[in-house]
């Protein structure tokens, strides 16, 4: 069950409009999302993967000084573990290990696109290409698993983390965001029962979610 708390950091004004439920990846991001088998084959994760080397040179451009509000208000009140092992999922550029770096876990930074782990801050982050899908690391061996705007394999995020670990999702843009899921939504999909707390800051909403 999610706790949602309210809002402390206000939307300014000016919020992108970069997705909606008919985006192509919003419908990618529902199917992967509910385990469907033929939601991520092979063929799609290339897909996926060619769209966002495509996109790599320019991602710098989709910053903005309200990108981390989100991440930083889940630090704050979300109760995240600033210990072990925090596991970037769809680090991209990068553009947000700097803030996941400097709470003091041991971030890895891990991208299905090579192209945009070219950009990756290296010296923060140890940069992995691999899919989520399959994520390369014993079971129970990540302590919080960070989720920014990327796609949730649900079993396979509840392998990796340990008995005591956090699954942190944010959306930048919130509901605008092409790669979103709600807070409730994510809390369905992940299997057993996990509890947790979510809000919405700035342009943004995040969750921090645990097993019960």
């Amino acid at each position: 069950m999610i706790r949602h708390l309210e809002r402390v950091i206000p939307a300014a004004p000016g919020k992108p409009e970069r997705g909606s439920a008919e985006h192509p990846m919003r419908k990618v991001t529902e199917a992967v999302a509910s385990g469907a088998a033929t939601a991520w084959t092979t063929e799609q994760a290339a897909e996926v993967e060619s769209f966002f080397d495509d996109l790599a040179d320019e991602w710098h451009t989709r910053s903005d000084p309200h990108r981390d509000e989100p991440l930083r208000d889940a630090f704050d009140r979300g109760g995240i573990p600033s210990h072990g092992v925090m596991l970037e999922v769809g680090s991209g550029t990068g553009l947000l290990t700097p803030s996941l770096f400097a709470r003091g876990a041991a971030v890895i930074a891990l991208d299905l696109s090579f192209e945009m782990l070219k950009f990756a801050p290296a010296e923060l982050a140890p940069r992995l290409q691999a899919d989520a899908a399959r994520l390369p690391f014993p079971d129970r061996s990540i302590t919080s698993a960070v989720l920014i705007n990327a796609f949730l394999f649900p079993d396979e995020t509840d392998r990796v983390l340990t008995d005591d670990g956090a699954l942190v999702w944010v959306n930048t843009s919130g509901d605008k965001t092409p790669i979103y899921l709600s807070a409730d939504d994510v809390d369905a999909a992940l299997p057993g029962a996990w509890t947790g707390l979510a809000a919405e800051a700035g342009w943004g909403t995040w969750a921090v979610l645990r097993r019960a």
